[in-house]
């Protein structure tokens, strides 16, 4: 199989030694119609925050950008990458398209990626339920001949499924999959992936990314361990490409470096699992589990129009709005974690993210 699109050295050690990627909203107006200048201002605040990607066109941008009323998939990722170029970063920014739908839908969205100058594919099999896990793994080939692909495992109760072990075992032997987002919200079948990782010829090929919005800090703490063939295959889960993470992302940065430093102590304070703790209860006020995570869209958007980078909660789908008590969950939580929460870093250069060019 011939992988057309690779990523730079720096690029993929980059995403090896792990990285915040926030998964980017979507800005919108009081008409919902996309507000351009908040949309580059919530960009700018992930790079300025330190983190070391985007992820655009993915669920917490709406799938809803994708449709002919709306028609915003490629205009979100080229200001999202107008953005990150004007930037002029001395670091490396891995810039990841999300990519969605039947094949030939796939294909479309990873040439616009491409033309757009994307590093790589989250390719998202949710909505596919009808498919087997062969005709998943064929459309994973297709375009991971073109562009570098980052497999996600999404949890059943917002669109996803469960696959089986030889599924990701298969998954993982597919030239052109760097990396792999774990976000089934499961113990079990985080540690599928794992495995099946850990068992392939590409075991070190592959990067582990979180997902698990609800396991944050104890997923970037763990290593796993697999004997193969007689001997001890270990891999840790690097980073994060989370919802959560496009809240409180300077905090978000800081977390994971302390963690990088102390990864490979041998002992660790129990301190790290009451912060743990703290992240999940944060993450239950915005992604609302309460309500099947109806609120979970509206839960980031709230926190960001708090914080004045968003002008509204909108979402292009009227029907998505804020759940029964989210708003004083997030109160709560807001209260109780004021270490988490990142409002002086926003208040501090809101002004320069807002202005127009």
């Amino acid at each position: 199989m011939k992988v057309e699109t690779t990523l730079s050295a720096e690029l993929l050690r980059a995403l090896h030694e792990g990285l915040v990627i926030p998964a980017h909203p979507l800005a919108l107006d009081e008409n919902r119609r996309l507000d351009e200048r908040h949309q580059r201002a919530l960009t700018r605040y992930y790079i300025a925050s330190g983190a070391g990607g985007i992820a655009i066109g993915v669920h917490s941008t709406q799938f809803e950008i994708r449709d002919k009323e709306h028609n915003l998939y490629e205009t979100v990722l080229r200001m999202a990458a107008e953005e990150v170029a004007k930037a002029g970063l001395q670091r490396p920014f891995i810039k990841v398209a999300g990519i969605c739908g039947p094949t030939e839908q796939a294909l479309k969205e990873t040439d616009i990626a491409i033309g757009l100058g994307y590093d790589v594919a989250l390719l998202s099999m949710g909505g596919l339920i009808d498919w087997s896990e062969e005709d998943i793994l064929k459309r994973t080939e297709q375009v991971a001949e073109k562009l570098p692909v980052i497999g996600f495992y999404l949890q059943p109760s917002v669109g996803g499924r469960i696959f089986s072990y030889e599924f990701w075992c298969r998954f993982a032997e597919i030239p052109g999959v760097v990396a792999i987002k774990m976000a089934p919200f499961n113990r079990y079948q985080t540690i599928d992936v794992v495995r099946a990782v850990c068992n392939s010829s590409r075991w070190n090929e592959i990067a582990l990314y979180t997902g698990n919005d609800d396991n944050i800090i104890t997923d970037l703490l763990t290593t796993y361990r697999f004997e193969v063939n007689g001997r001890i295959i270990a891999k840790t889960i690097v980073g994060g490409l989370l919802g959560h993470w496009a809240v409180w992302t300077n905090k978000a940065v800081e977390l994971l470096e302390e963690i990088k430093a102390i990864r490979n102590d041998e002992a660790i304070s129990k301190e790290w699992l009451t912060r743990n703790i703290q992240v999940t209860d944060s993450n239950a006020a915005f992604f609302d589990p309460a309500h099947h995570f109806e609120g979970c869209i509206p839960g980031i958007h709230e926190v960001l129009r708090r914080q004045g980078l968003l002008k509204g909660i909108w979402c292009l789908n009227p029907d998505e709005i804020l759940s029964p008590g989210q708003a004083e969950e997030i109160d709560r939580v807001y209260s109780q974690y004021p270490h988490l929460h990142d409002d002086e870093f926003v208040t501090a250069h809101l002004k320069e993210w807002l202005a127009q060019d």
